[in-house]
C-alpha cells in the first residue's frame, strides 16, 4: 500500500498537480516527510498539508473494526463458511464441525500411521451424495507417492455405506468423482496446481488433498535442487492458501516427520544447561519426531492434526486451531478405515502438543499407510 500513487487518491487536482510537480508520487514518499518540510517543499499553507496527509493515510490504511463488526461480518459471510465432517464424532465436535471450508488443514505423522487411510475416507465422502453427508462433489487428489489405493477405497466405501456400495454401478460413479494426479517433481506440482485452480473455478471440485507434499521437497533435493529446503515451498504454500481462501474449499495436505535432533532441541541459548541431560538420552530422536517442513510451513496451515503412537496405541492430536483446545482422540484402523475408540478427548498442554511420538509398541506397518 506504500506504493499507492497520490494521483489515485481523490486530492484536489491543485494540489495533486503540486505533489507531483515536486516528484512526490507515492503514499511513502509524502508520509516520510513531516508536516513543515511538506508546508515548505510544496509551499503550501499547514490546513492543506494535514487535510491531504489525513487523505494518504486513509487511503493507504484500512479503517479499524471492532469485535462486535468482525462478528456481524462473520454472520453474514457464514455461506461462505462451514465444515466438513470426518464421521469421526469426538474430532468434529472439537473442531465445530469438522475440517473448515477456505483452509488449510495439515496431516502430520510417521510413515504408515494412518495418514492416507484418513485421506481416502475423506476423498469418499467428499464424493458422496449429500444425502449420506457428503459433499456430492469431485476430489482433486494430488499423490506425491504413489498411495492411493481405488481398491481401499471401495473396502471403506463397501463398509461404511453398504446401501450405496451394493447398488450397480454406484461405485464407479463415485470413484470417477475422484481425479488422481502424480507429479514427481516441485515443478509438475506447480503445474498442476495452475490446473487446480481452472477446476476450481469451475465449482465442481468439493476437496483437494495433497499427498504428501513433504516428498515433493525431499525428490527434489534428492536431485540436487540448491534451494534451502525451507524455501522450496514458498511459492507452494501461499498458492495453496490462496486457493483454499478464494474458493472455499477445504485443503489437506499430508506431511512427513524426521527426527528431533539435539541442535534443533537446542534452539534457545537459555537451553544450553539441557545439554548433558539430551545427551544421557540417546534415544531422544528415535521416539520425539518433528514435521518434515520448517516453521513457515506450520504458520501457513490453519488446522494441524498430528497422528502418532504411544503406550501401546494410535492417537489423533489436534495441535493447532484457531477455535479448539489441543486435544487427543485414541484410535484404530479397521476396513472401514480410521475409528475414534472414544469421543472424548484428552487435553494435552506443554511440550505434549507440538511433540510427535512413535513409541510404546505400537506395529506400524507401510501397508496401513
Amino acid at each position: 500500500m506504500a506504493g499507492k500513487l497520490i494521483s489515485e487518491m481523490g486530492l484536489p487536482t491543485s494540489i495533486a498537480n503540486i505533489f507531483a510537480a515536486r516528484n512526490i508520487l507515492t503514499a511513502k514518499d509524502a508520509l516520510l516527510l513531516n508536516e513543515f518540510e511538506l508546508m515548505e517543499l510544496l509551499d503550501v499553507d499547514l490546513d492543506a498539508v494535514k487535510s491531504s496527509i489525513a487523505q494518504i493515510s486513509a487511503s493507504v490504511c484500512p479503517p479499524y473494526q471492532t469485535a462486535l463488526q468482525l462478528m456481524q461480518e462473520r454472520v453474514d459471510k457464514e455461506y461462505l463458511g462451514g465444515h466438513f465432517p470426518t464421521t469421526l464424532k469426538g474430532l468434529d465436535k472439537a473442531l465445530f464441525g469438522g475440517i473448515p471450508f477456505g483452509a488449510l488443514t495439515e496431516l502430520v505423522g510417521p510413515a504408515g500411521i494412518g495418514k492416507t487411510q484418513f485421506c481416502l475416507k475423506l476423498s469418499l465422502l467428499a464424493a458422496l451424495p449429500t444425502s449420506c453427508g457428503g459433499l456430492n462433489g469431485h476430489v482433486i487428489y494430488v499423490d506425491t507417492e504413489s498411495k492411493f489405493s481405488s481398491r481401499r477405497l471401495i473396502e471403506i466405501g463397501e463398509s461404511c455405506y453398504p446401501q450405496i456400495f451394493h447398488v450397480k454401478g454406484m461405485a464407479k460413479e463415485l470413484a470417477g468423482r475422484i481425479v488422481v494426479l502424480q507429479p514427481a517433481t516441485l515443478s509438475e506440482f506447480a503445474e498442476r496446481l495452475q490446473q487446480i485452480k481452472l477446476s476450481l473455478l469451475q465449482n465442481q471440485v468439493r476437496l483437494v488433498i495433497v499427498d504428501s507434499i513433504a516428498a515433493l521437497v525431499s525428490s527434489d533435493h534428492e536431485r540436487h535442487v540448491k534451494a534451502p529446503r525451507r524455501d522450496a515451498l514458498g511459492w507452494h504454500v501461499s498458492f495453496l492458501k490462496s486457493l483454499a481462501e478464494l474458493s472455499r474449499v477445504p485443503i489437506v495436505v499430508t506431511n512427513q516427520v524426521r527426527a528431533l535432533s539435539t541442535n534443533h532441541a537446542l534452539s534457545y541459548s537459555f537451553q544450553a544447561d539441557r545439554k548433558s541431560e539430551l545427551a544421557r538420552n540417546r534415544d531422544i530422536s528415535e521416539s520425539h519426531l518433528i514435521p518434515a517442513l520448517g516453521m513457515h510451513w506450520a504458520h501457513a496451515v490453519n488446522v494441524r492434526l498430528v497422528l502418532e503412537a504411544h503406550s501401546g496405541q494410535r492417537f489423533i492430536k489436534l495441535a493447532k486451531s484457531p477455535i479448539s483446545p489441543p486435544l487427543s482422540f485414541p484410535f484404530i484402523i479397521t476396513s472401514a478405515g480410521i475409528s475414534l475408540l472414544n469421543d472424548d478427548g484428552m487435553e494435552v498442554s506443554g511440550t505434549e502438543i507440538n511433540s510427535i511420538l512413535n513409541e510404546g509398541g505400537v506395529i506400524v506397518s507401510a501397508g496401513e499407510e
